[in-house]
């Protein structure tokens, strides 16, 4: 038997690379509501985002003492006064697969990856990483035709797709949200110049078509390519072809569709030249861009990772000079608590600047806001213990109307964080008996 030669590693990410960097373009199609009317192309669709911020949170300052109607926002919370009536406190609910389970340490790495997915990440640094499909891409694959990109992954904080970050985890876990399968994370972007060309390309329309065409060229030639790697593969090395083999048929699938369809006209403001220098203004930056990506219906669907879990990041423009990670470890050291509540209060800082913008941009009959549902929370509570249980979430948004905000609500301990997520896909009409470890859609979103 003539041995087989090795394929190199260059020729298959250059393939890979060539998928990624492909833009999606499609118009927006005709709108079914949640209560099933057809609701035709003037109607708004929902939309739904996700952002995640690290190390848990000053559990103390975020809680509110009272449930419903009557509550205060908390010291961490204050900064979203502006928007109180739009927001859902969420207490008790639990992400029971960032919990070890048998695993041992690496907390963090479960916390990012079971956030959306609900789902036990497979404990390795090496290439066999296995967590679930993520929320976010169950309703990508079954809404995201609507629209030019399926979906929409962000970042501020780059993160590695090997190695070893957390305790035997491969840093993919403590960087990575979203997750198309159970094998293939799906990375985010930190570079606002590049969310921007993607979202809505860059030059003339002759140099976008001219671009697209090269763009199939090269596609041609790596289908091409992949069939002579084929014949090199066995055992393990299938499964991944199989996965790039179904990238490269998605592609073709969304050009060809394409073809026949206008461009996105490109927004009243100047084009970014990449992320700036303070992390302030690389977070608003961002948020701007989702805002866009949502008012052009270039995408329904976002991911936004604001640091990376156990991000060890500093945050001396606030006066804390010290890394985040290493604060969460307070000790129960009130000083470093002062702290760890000053880095909880930026971000939600940062939460209510991306809420205001979606409130303060009208669509049909309301608002951005109104037709959307945007998560913030953490996978950690209580970033000293570890803790995976009563987890710090705000729902914001009404899902046109189909969400009851302005309230604080608790439920019962050890309430799955994927029930949420099944109430979410309703409110985009996504219908799916389980996602991870839920138990059935969360009860009370409607008052």
């Amino acid at each position: 038997m003539t041995p087989r030669r090795p394929v190199s590693r260059r020729t298959v990410l250059k393939g890979l690379s060539t998928a990624i960097a492909l833009p999606w373009l499609e118009v927006m199609g005709p709108v079914t509501s949640w209560a099933g009317e057809t609701a035709g192309t003037a109607a708004a669709p929902n939309r739904m985002a996700f952002l995640y911020v690290p190390n848990g949170i000053n559990m103390a300052d975020w809680t509110p003492s009272t449930e419903g109607s009557d509550f205060e926002l908390p010291s961490i919370l204050r900064a979203l006064e502006p928007v109180r009536e739009d927001l859902l406190v969420l207490t008790g609910l639990t992400a029971d697969k960032a919990r070890a389970n048998g695993d041992g340490g690496g907390d963090h790495a479960r916390a990012l990856s079971a956030f959306l997915t609900g789902t036990q990440p497979r404990k390795t640094d090496g290439a066999d990483i296995r967590a679930g499909i993520s929320v976010d891409q169950v309703a990508a694959a079954r809404i995201g035709h609507h629209t030019r990109l399926g979906s929409l992954e962000i970042g501020c904080e780059r993160g590695s797709m090997a190695g070893n970050c957390d305790s035997g985890y491969s840093c993919v876990y403590s960087s990575t949200m979203s997750w198309r399968s159970a094998t293939q994370p799906l990375p985010k972007e930190v570079n606002p110049k590049l969310v921007f060309e993607r979202l809505f390309g860059s030059g003339p329309d002759s140099a976008r078509q001219q671009r697209d065409a090269v763009r199939r060229s090269v596609l041609d030639f790596v289908r091409e390519d992949s069939r002579d790697i084929q014949r090199k593969l066995s055992g393990a090395d299938v499964r991944k072809l199989d996965e790039y083999f179904s990238s490269i048929r998605d592609i073709e699938l969304r050009i060809e569709r394409a073809a026949s369809l206008p461009a996105v006209a490109r927004p009243d403001m100047p084009q970014p030249e990449g992320p700036p220098e303070a992390y302030e203004d690389h977070i608003r930056l961002m948020c701007d861009l989702l805002v866009l990506a949502f008012q052009a219906d270039v995408t329904r669907i976002g991911t936004f990772v604001l640091a990376n879990e156990g991000s060890n990041r500093p945050y001396p423009f606030i006066g804390v000079s010290e890394g985040h990670h290493d604060l969460s470890h307070h000790g129960n050291d009130q000083a470093k608590k002062d702290k760890i509540r000053q880095i909880n209060e930026f971000h939600a800082r940062q939460f209510a600047y991306l809420l205001e913008k979606l409130k303060g941009t009208a669509e049909g009959d309301g608002t951005l806001l109104d037709h959307s549902m945007i998560v913030y929370g953490s996978g950690n509570s209580d970033g000293n213990a570890h803790n995976h249980d009563d987890l710090p979430v705000l729902l914001a948004g009404n899902a046109g109307g189909t969400i009851q905000t302005g309230r604080h609500i608790r439920y019962p301990k050890e309430t799955p964080l994927n029930n949420l997520w099944l109430s979410l896909l309703e409110r985009v009409d996504v219908a799916v008996p389980f996602l991870g470890d839920s138990t059935g859609s969360l009860t009370g979103l409607r008052g």
